[in-house]
């Protein structure tokens, strides 16, 4: 399922043909992808002029200017695909290849963009795990898909502090408690074990252990905050510097898949310099997990 970095690549990659476009049109495909589409989904749209495009956790918002917002979850092979002038492009950067058969084109919007131009947005989905839902912009918040979400990942927010204090007393293992929406929004299964190899940090580990008491928080818990804010901060760099090199709709720039120091890489020699240890791949809570056992302590 693409993470945090990916959608807000998408985001970006979508934010330049949306923001100011008017939905001239709507084709809903199908009455359902994961969940059915709101009741009169396309017709609701139609008209709209595009405000802005946003992002919470793993779910892009597309805000219209009657105070609606779309909420969309690309679930596990969802995409968007750009299609001006004649050229497609399919905003993100993932770990696995995204469709481009137009058999899974469920949704199509028809733009007219700020710049005068006509052209297409399209939802491609093939396993339908994707969703599209309605929100009232005001209520957002309020939403049962975003109101439990946690901090975001990004950013100088998340820091040693706030992470003692989510992690404080917290028996669970340290990747089992990153990966808790309530407590972080967003961060997804390859990023954490891209994370906790840059602190250093067992994800076996009980997540209390790196809090340390409310007054003094443990030097460990901002080296990991600050692994998380770093990892993602590339992640979303290397997308989002991507974007600039499509020409056709063949997803295939972007390497930061290419660069994972632990994730997928069992068996592996460990990059950290002067370690000697090997990448070991375990399973927690029914999910892969990558790590090197001679330095992640």
């Amino acid at each position: 399922m693409p993470e945090l970095p990916e959608v807000e690549t998408v985001r970006r990659g979508l934010q330049p043909y949306l923001e100011g476009a008017v939905i001239e049109r709507v084709e809903q495909r199908r009455p359902d992808l994961r969940f059915p589409f709101p009741d009169r989904f396309a017709e609701r749209l139609e008209s709209r002029r595009v405000t802005a495009v946003g992002r919470r956790a793993k779910y892009l918002t597309i805000h219209l200017d009657d105070g609606a917002v779309v909420i969309s979850h690309l679930g596990m092979s969802g995409s968007w695909r750009i299609e001006m002038s004649g050229e497609a492009v399919i905003p993100g950067e993932f770990h696995y290849e995204r469709s481009k058969a137009a058999a899974h084109d469920h949704v199509v919007f028809h733009l007219l963009t700020a710049s005068g131009e006509h052209g297409r947005v399209v939802f491609n989905d093939p396993r339908r795990f994707g969703f599209m839902l309605l929100a009232e912009e005001r209520l957002l918040d309020e939403h049962p898909s975003l109101s439990g979400l946690g901090v975001e990942p990004t950013g100088n927010s998340l820091d040693g502090e706030l992470l003692s204090s989510l992690l404080r007393d917290k028996r669970a293992p340290l990747k089992a408690a990153l990966l808790d929406q309530r407590l972080i929004a967003g961060l997804g299964n390859i990023y954490v074990c891209e994370a906790l190899w840059r602190a250093g940090l067992s994800p076996l580990r009980s997540a209390g252990t790196i809090a340390g008491p409310p007054d003094k928080p443990d030097v460990r818990a901002e080296e990991l905050a600050t692994a998380i804010r770093e990892v993602i901060f590339d992640a979303i760099a290397a997308g989002g510097s991507s974007l600039r090199d499509y020409v056709h709709a063949d997803g295939s720039l972007g390497y930061f898949q290419h660069s994972f120091s632990v994730y997928d890489r069992e068996g592996e020699p460990c990059l950290r310099a002067g370690c000697g240890g090997t990448v070991e791949r375990i399973v927690q809570s029914g999910r892969s997990t990558f790590f090197c056992a001679a330095c992640q302590r």
